[in-house]
């Protein structure tokens, strides 16, 4: 893996950083696809229970590389994930973003692509495609308004205008504001409340959380039962049970 996107783990967790900081850590091409090897890998260890994805030099992502987008004219998709490789289709293991700076753009599509966002309290939300004749295609029209009040995400897509991360955190976009230079300190905190717990449960009430939110109130119950049938017949079901009678940690598998 390339310089562009350093990769650390930590008591079963995976640091993603995009390190462009000359560029405010604006994707390009060759990052997308460092991105996507990153978050590919996220999900195929199976010593990793989660992901934080953060920004190199106090800022998160300042969206797509503008400049190697005139040049080239292609977009910084990766693989069938879309923006970053991530937008389009994020990891099954759920992913923090750790916000400093700003989060705009692509970059804000992105944080918008992770299950939870820490953000400092200086960090700044936007999607200002609409100020370049473009819009936000990587989801900011899509999951913005599931995520804030309806108006509230048509001012902000319509006018491009900026929003403060307290002004976000009071709409529940971001659960933990911080001080300045501590998101990442933060998001790891909240991580290993995360990472502490059974793998597979994690990952699979991960996947109801997004999934059931297409689906009709009279199928729901019919639609999760199967995908969470697995679970209460697995190792990690016994262990929890077996280490709660017995006063001790429970040792998980992931299966």
């Amino acid at each position: 893996m390339s310089d562009l996107v350093q990769t650390e783990i930590k008591e079963g967790i995976q640091i993603i950083t995009v390190n462009r900081p000359e560029a405010r850590n604006a994707i390009n091409c060759e990052t997308a696809q460092e991105l996507l090897k990153a978050f590919e890998a996220l999900d195929a260890n199976d010593d990793v229970v989660i992901g934080v994805l953060t920004g190199a030099n106090g800022t998160f992502c300042s969206g797509m590389d503008l400049k190697a987008f005139a040049k080239t004219g292609q977009r910084p998709y990766a693989g069938d994930r879309g923006f970053a490789g991530l937008c389009e289709k994020p990891p099954a293991k759920p992913l923090i973003a750790a916000v400093e700076g700003y989060a705009l753009a692509g970059g804000c599509e992105m944080a918008l692509a992770c299950d939870m966002i820490v953000a400092a309290s200086n960090a700044t939300f936007g999607v200002p495609e609409v100020k370049r004749g473009i819009v936000p295609g990587s989801g900011g029209m899509l999951r913005l308004p599931s995520r804030i009040p309806y108006h509230i995400a048509m001012e902000a897509v319509l006018t491009g205008e900026f929003i403060p991360a307290e002004r976000a955190f009071q709409y529940g976009l971001v659960n933990r504001l911080v001080e300045p230079g501590q998101s990442l300190e933060a998001a790891m905190e909240l991580a290993r409340a995360v990472a502490a717990n059974g793998p597979l449960a994690v990952r699979t009430a991960k996947s109801i959380i997004a999934q059931s939110r297409d689906w009709r109130q009279a199928d729901m119950f019919d639609l999760q039962r199967p995908r969470i049938a697995h679970i209460f017949t697995s190792a990690d079901a016994q262990e929890g049970a077996t280490a709660f009678a017995e006063k001790r940690k429970p040792v998980w598998t992931g299966k």
